[in-house]
This record gives C-alpha cells, structure tokens and sequence, in this order.
C-alpha cells in the first residue's frame, strides 16, 4: 500500500473522488530525484497531476513520488523576479529578460526584446474578443513565458527538450507540458514594425494556444478537439481578428492561406459527413492534415462570425469538461448537436452557403 500513499493522502484531505476541481495548497514532492512545488490539479488512482509555480504541469504514477509533504495552504506562484532568475539559470549566459503585464520573454542578450510587446497586443485583443461574446477569459495566474532562441539550431534543440520535433520552416511551437512558447527570430528582431505580423502569423498562432490555454477558453487537464484548438489559433493569425484596431478591411479577417485551401481542396468535395467526422474525430488531420487544417479555420470562421455567442458556448461547454478522463466520438458529437443541433444537412448548407460569400 506504500506506493499508493500520496493518492491516499490526496483523497483524505480533498476530495472522495477523482478531482474535477483543482485544490489550491501546496505539495513538495520528489519525483525522479527532483524536487517539485505544486498543487494537485487532477488525480485518479493512476495518475497525479501537479501544477508547478512555475506553470508547468507534472504528471505521474501516485507510486513515482516521494518524500512528499503539504508545505502551504495556498498555492503562490514564483514572482516575477523569481521567474526572471529561473530562465536566466536555466538559458544560461548570453541571455536577458523582458516583461510586459503578462509575459516574460527571455530573449539574446543585447537584443532589444521585439516580441513580449507584440504577444501583449495579441493578448488584449484576445480578451476583448471573447468579452464581447459573453466569455470573458480569466487572468492567468503567473507570466507567460516566451523563449526567443538565438538561431535556428538552439530552437530546434530546445523545443526537442520540451518533447516537440521542429521541422524546417517552424518558427514558434507552445508546448502545452512546460506552458511555454518557444521561438526562433528569423530577422534577428531587426524587422520592421510593419512586416512582422505578415511573416509571423505561425508564432501568432502558437501565442493564441498559450493564451487560450491559459485563460480559461481551452483547459490543459482536458484538452479541446484538435479542429476547436487550431481552428482558433489559424482565426487569431488574421489582421482583422487580433489587431482590428488597425486592420479594418472587410477581408482582413479572413486567413487567406487557409481560405484558398479550402476552396482548393475542401470546398469541391464537401458533404455532411466531413463536418460529423471533424467534430467526433481527429483521424483527418492524420491523413490529410492541410484539408483538415482548411476546414477547422473555414468551420471556426463561419461559426465565430455566424454564430459567435453560440461558438463561445459551445466553448464554455468543452472547457467544463473533467479532467484525465477520455473524450469519445460519442461525447464529442453530444457537446457539440447539444449547442448547433443534430441536423448536419442543415448546418452544412448554411455552412457552404456563407463560405460561398466570403472573398478574398
């Protein structure tokens, strides 16, 4: 029963159940000869989740921790100056940290820091966005960090420790474990005001997933449909979308590299099913993942615009959803028929049929 005692522990003190409310008290424990502080954010007799002060989640088997012990009634995340001193250890020499109201950036030393100002626009626009819609998103409870590596190289080495395979032309991946965004600055930082959103709409797109993730739209104990989490980020690459203050054309909502896609390789062979099988299963983005890509903007387009406070329910809908346990087909369809209803026909239709309207 030994190897069993922090579950024991977890049950007698919080819950009768596996969690589906995180506890707000802190743990230290060893786990693999480490040191962690953190509070238990879901657990089940197979796995403990912690969530470091950090913001990185730790998951494991209740039989890989020991020595662990409640340090703290309240979980208090590392202050920002704590912060600044962890990724400075961690980054090493030839380094420095910048911060605005939400991010710390860690960035080349001597470099003016060109990103965590861009990643706080991104950030208020995302907000604002979901407010207007009855959803607003929750202050997140420590910085978002953001590493910008030096070259290419030391971001594909460093985004290989956080378990993601950068592959050629990658210039930015969020990891959902480490909850960092990593990047490699193409321009060195020296590309002008102007030209930056254009030729970055892939780091946008994984600063919208930390974002989301980080403010209550998507959960990281129970994460959301693949074609609901990348549709989002592929809507949040627009001008209009995030920077509508400035981008206030009719089409500068419109993502254009997905748009053509989908009129190329969607559009032409569209039936009902494609939107059922979306909805219930990732299987597409496995075996034709630049239609599946298409569709997931094109349906999160049309619904955001069509029917955004039904979207931003469905949305509060999934992110209720427990956490560490499965989400099948089944449960999949029944969230979503639940807010848009059960007549795929119909939804189609009105689908294709404003898709139809939308011009480059």
């Amino acid at each position: 029963m030994r190897f069993r005692a922090i579950w024991f522990i977890l049950v007698a003190v919080v819950s009768p159940a596996p969690a589906t409310e995180p506890s707000d008290w802190l743990l230290e424990i060893t786990f693999r000869g480490r040191k962690i502080e953190g509070k238990p954010v879901a657990w089940n007799p197979a796995q403990v989740v912690l969530l470091g002060r950090d913001g990185r989640l730790w998951a494991f088997p209740p039989e890989e921790a020991v020595d662990f012990r409640k340090v703290s009634d309240r979980f208090q995340p590392y202050s920002p100056s704590e912060f600044r001193a962890i990724l400075l250890r961690e980054l090493g020499d030839g380094y420095d940290v910048s911060g605005t109201g939400h991010y710390l950036v860690a960035h080349p030393a001597g470099q003016r820091d060109h990103w965590a100002g861009r990643f706080e626009e991104l950030y208020r626009a995302f907000v604002r966005h979901f407010a207007v819609r009855g959803f607003p998103p929750r202050e997140p409870p420590y910085p978002l960090i953001g590493i910008v590596c030096r070259n290419q190289r030391e971001f594909v080495r460093y985004a290989a420790g956080q378990g993601i395979a950068a592959g050629p032309g990658v210039l930015g991946c969020y990891a959902n474990e480490s909850n960092r965004i990593v990047l490699f600055d193409a321009g060195g930082g020296a590309s002008r005001a102007a030209d930056w959103r254009q030729n970055a709409s892939v780091v946008l797109h994984e600063a919208t997933h930390q974002v989301a993730f980080n403010t209550g739209i998507h959960s990281r104990l129970a994460p959301p449909p693949v074609w609901l989490a990348e549709g989002l980020a592929m809507l949040f690459e627009a001008p209009g979308v995030w920077n509508s203050n400035e981008a206030t054309r009719p089409n500068s909502r419109i993502n254009q590299v997905r748009l053509a896609d989908f009129k190329t390789l969607v559009e032409p062979r569209h039936r009902p099913e494609l939107l059922s099988d979306l909805i219930g299963r990732d299987r597409w983005f496995q075996t034709d993942p630049q239609a599946a890509y298409a569709e997931a903007w094109a349906f999160t387009f049309f619904l955001n615009e069509a029917h955004p406070r039904q979207y931003a329910e469905y949305l509060a809908r999934i992110v209720r959803r427990p956490p560490l346990e499965p989400y099948t087909a089944a449960q999949r369809t029944s969230d979503f028929t639940i807010v848009f209803g059960e007549n795929w026909r119909l939804l189609e239709a009105r689908f294709l049929r404003f898709m139809n309207e939308v011009q480059r």
